[in-house]
């Protein structure tokens, strides 16, 4: 087995301990976040429903212009900035943070502290 196999494999042992613990509700729906190297995306998830209320990425329209590569603290911000807009228009105050797995650093960070410069409470 690889590392990066390994690595994989671990990241989705915590993502299965955290979701165990971590659920969107109707009040408080939930912002996963995921990342690849060349992109970022987020979700704002209602999971007594099983529906995406808001969703945001690198890939987004709003997006699209800006100069530079997806995969980066930048664009990460862009993107929480970009989430955090689209739940104050489906009216969304308050959600509860799923990392997915991730490590609370570099671009999930980013993404977390510009959903909440912008008003996402969490």
């Amino acid at each position: 087995m690889s590392t990066r196999e390994r690595q994989e494999e671990a990241r989705l042992r915590r993502k299965a301990r955290i979701r165990g613990r971590v659920t969107g509700t109707e009040e408080r729906p939930r912002l996963s976040v995921y990342r690849s190297a060349n992109h970022i995306y987020a979700q704002i998830i209602n999971d007594q429903s099983g529906t995406t209320l808001a969703a945001a990425s690198t890939l987004s329209k709003e997006l699209e212009g800006r100069n530079g590569h997806g995969g980066n603290i930048e664009a990460a911000k862009a993107v929480g900035s970009l989430i955090a807009e689209r739940a104050k228009a489906a009216n969304i105050s308050q959600v509860v943070f799923d990392r997915n797995g991730y490590l609370y650093h570099g671009r999930v960070k980013a993404l977390a502290d510009a959903a909440r410069e912008s008003g996402l409470h969490f």
